[in-house]
This record gives C-alpha cells, structure tokens and sequence, in this order.
C-alpha cells in the first residue's frame, strides 16, 4: 500500500476491524519509511456475471428471472420458498466461484434442473419441458424414462 505521504510502498498494519456493514474492513496503517499513519477501506470487488443467451446476445445475470423460473416450476409442489431462494443461492454461487465471468444460459439452466431433480421430480419435469423446449409427446417421455432410469 502505497503511503499517502512519502509514497513509500511498503507498510504494516496496525489495526484491522470492519466497518459497521461488514461490507468493508477498515486498516490502519504505519508507513515503515515515514513513519506516518493512515487508514485504508478493503472492500470486494464484484465482477458482473455476464449470461451468453442462446441467440448470442449478452445480459448481466438476473438472480430474480432464475428466482422467477424456478418458482413457476414448482407451483403448487410441495417445495417451500426457502429450499427455491437455497437453490437460486447454490447455482449464484457455483457461478460465481467459478473463474468464467460469461457463463451460457445452458449452463444455468442445466445447474437449475440438477438442483430441481433433487428437490422435485415434478418440478425438475416442469423446469425441462420448457427449458428444453420438448416439441412432442415422445420427447417429453424421453425425458420422463431418463428420470425413472436415474432412479
């Protein structure tokens, strides 16, 4: 860290605590040159997660439309709003562990029906017909064999 002073880059850190958010950590400094002290703010940076769509255009991630899409496809199921906000915080959160900032909507989508298919084999059907776009019945009971041969 570079003194404010002197421009001396090297210092110690005398005191860490965080801000009242928790937000940021607040740092006193000592610059080992000068000797003078001052006060730094370490915060995370969030880098936007971009989503490739299917006809290659780009929009920021929206935790609220994956929310959405989740919730339609456990309508009147028995899987209560907390197990779809921890589904929605699972998949956010494998996003953004990941080293990718632009992640294909397949992606997500096939984070989502994994999550559904542990939660709600219903749901997980619902999630999928739309998801992938079934054009028939046949195509509809591939899917709904794959599901019984996984069990």
């Amino acid at each position: 860290m570079k003194c404010p002073y002197c421009g001396y880059e090297e210092s110690k850190v005398i005191d860490s605590r965080p801000t009242d958010e928790g937000e940021r950590i607040r740092r006193r400094r000592e610059c080992l040159k000068c000797g003078k002290r001052f006060t730094t703010y370490e915060v995370i940076e969030n880098v936007p997660l971009i989503v490739v769509k299917k006809d290659r255009s780009r929009e920021a991630f929206d935790r609220g439309k994956l929310m959405r899409g989740l919730l339609r496809a456990c309508e009147k199921r028995p899987v209560t709003l907390e197990q779809v906000e921890h589904m929605v915080d699972e998949i956010e959160s494998q996003l953004q562990n990941s080293l990718e900032r632009e992640v294909t909507s397949t992606k997500i989508g096939e984070y989502a029906m994994e999550k559904l298919k542990t939660v709600d084999e219903v749901a997980y059907v619902r999630f999928a017909s739309v998801y992938r776009q079934f054009r028939d019945i046949n195509t509809f009971m591939d899917e709904l064999n794959k599901l019984l041969k996984d069990r």
